[in-house]
């Protein structure tokens, strides 16, 4: 099932207007679709613990995710619900996910569904800011720096320009981030491409979400590794 694209498209810093009753606008929507239907369509597992009550079991990145049935709010593990962005974001994600397979083929913003339109601002808050901040390295140490950060966050190295990383972003939702890292003749740039199914799992600003949700913690990374580097030669 696909709904229309809700989300203001710009980088997204705070929660939308309106969130809350957007939510329930989507769990209105597929609270008559049985648990295992959107398990089996989202790729999520299932743990029945009662009568028409459960929970999905997942992870966001690197972050296990809860979402309880039939109500679809999602909690971490501890019990902690997550913020209202992201409750909107997994739900997106349920109703739109129809059990596509990925493709294996990796395309960027711009090649998928309505992603072209947009493609400039999202270049401009992901991969152009990767290299903005990258590139302030001295130029030996840049590219490993990149590695390294990618690394720690859990990326799976891919034979694709200077340094290629995929990332699990969400069960049916792989990154990849490509940096190719230039010299006296061209520039670095740098790319978050998708799997060309990206868009049966979630409207098009909500891959733009994704994007820049693995660019701010690849720039996080990158502060950690400055700072460790700080400490060591202090």
């Amino acid at each position: 099932m696909n709904l229309p694209s809700r989300f203001p498209f710009k980088k997204p810093e705070e929660p939308p207007p309106g969130l809350e009753s957007r939510a329930g606008e989507l769990r209105a929507s597929i609270e008559k679709i049985p648990a295992e239907t959107l398990a089996s369509r989202a790729r999520v597992s299932y743990l029945e613990i009662g009568p028409g009550r459960g929970e999905f079991h997942f992870n966001l990145f690197d972050q296990p995710v809860i979402g309880a049935f039939p109500n679809l709010t999602f909690f971490t593990p501890t019990g902690n619900k997550l913020p209202d962005f992201q409750q909107a974001l997994l739900l997106y994600y349920f109703v739109n996910a129809d059990g596509m397979p990925l493709t294996g083929q990796w395309v960027s913003f711009a090649d998928l569904p309505g992603g072209r339109t947009y493609n400039q601002a999202f270049q401009g808050y992901s991969g152009d800011e990767v290299v903005r901040q990258f590139t302030k390295l001295p130029h030996s140490v840049a590219l490993e720096t990149f590695k390294s950060a990618c690394l720690a966050l859990g990326g799976q190295p891919l034979e694709i320009g200077s340094a290629s990383f995929t990332f699990q972003a969400l069960p049916r939702v792989p990154l990849l981030i490509t940096f190719w890292l230039g010299d006296e003749d061209f520039p670095s740039s740098c790319k978050v491409l998708f799997d060309s199914s990206a868009t049966h799992y979630l409207p098009i600003d909500g891959c733009a979400i994704l994007g820049s949700q693995l660019t701010s913690r690849l720039l996080k990374a990158l502060r950690s590794e400055r700072s460790e580097t700080k400490s060591k030669d202090g």
